[in-house]
């Protein structure tokens, strides 16, 4: 991709937000929708510089909450799409149960887990591990599933151990479907967190949410519906980065 075409990639999205914010703006203040009902982009912006100390303060406890689960959710993914890979018997027993569970709405099943284990930290970060652990451990199981049998015959011939194979082909090679699960579980990870928020915690951007919805503060929840996004895009940023970075010879066509 030339750096012609990259500038052009960028420009069309961007000057499209710039003109639905235009557009915003101009329909709000034209037909005089009250900031209740409907703020404008400026009085989200004001909102958001007015209260950053206090939604900055919230957005802490989430990012902790989602980075926490996040993580869990990775080294779930990996010790359990190993042991289907080498046992039959585990997936054909496990991954039936996976695609069930993924079936229930999280929305559903917070208030129960929020029974269960409280308000605190604990039920967010478990929901955000039912959630994004899915994603990431089918997304693996498929990378090792598709290595290339001519690869597997060659590392055979070469008495390449399992340990071997694994580390050298499986791997890496299964390394392109895993961040490809990665980025589809980074997108359900701040979201599942602010739903488990809405349900119930002491202190978080989803809770800060619902504060701002009870007090019809609407310019203070578009605030904060612009920090999720913000911090969403940067999540899917940082895994687009590594996996340039992990897979680099796909990469350069390898």
């Amino acid at each position: 991709m030339t750096v012609l075409q990259r500038i052009e990639n960028k420009i069309y999205p961007i000057t499209t937000i710039i003109l639905l914010l235009v557009v915003w703006q101009f329909v709000v203040v034209f037909w005089h929708i009250p900031k209740f009902i409907l703020p404008s982009p400026i009085k989200v912006i004001q909102a958001l510089m007015v209260n950053f100390p206090v939604i900055l303060d919230h957005t802490e406890v989430t990012l902790l909450e989602s980075v926490i689960g996040f993580n869990i959710s990775i080294l779930l993914a990996f010790l359990l799409s190993i042991l289907m890979d080498n046992y039959p018997i585990i997936k054909k027993s496990i991954y039936p149960l996976m695609i069930v569970s993924q079936t229930v709405p999280t929305i559903a099943i917070t208030p129960i887990i929020m029974i269960w284990f409280g308000f605190g930290m604990l039920p967010k970060v478990l929901l955000i591990v039912l959630v994004c652990f899915f994603p990431i451990a089918v997304s693996l199981v498929d990378g090792f599933e598709k290595v290339d049998r001519e690869y597997m015959n060659l590392f055979k011939t070469m008495k390449a151990n399992k340990l071997q194979t694994f580390l050298h082909l499986k791997l890496p090679y299964a390394m392109v479907h895993f961040f490809s699960g990665l980025k589809i579980a980074a997108t359900y990870m701040v979201m599942t967190t602010i739903i488990s928020e809405w349900q119930g915690g002491v202190k978080g951007i989803g809770v800060y949410m619902v504060r701002a919805k009870s007090a019809y503060a609407l310019d203070q929840l578009f605030a904060s519906i612009l920090v999720i996004v913000i911090i969403s895009l940067i999540f899917i940023y940082l895994v687009e980065l590594c996996s340039k970075k992990v897979t680099h010879w796909k990469q350069r066509g390898v």
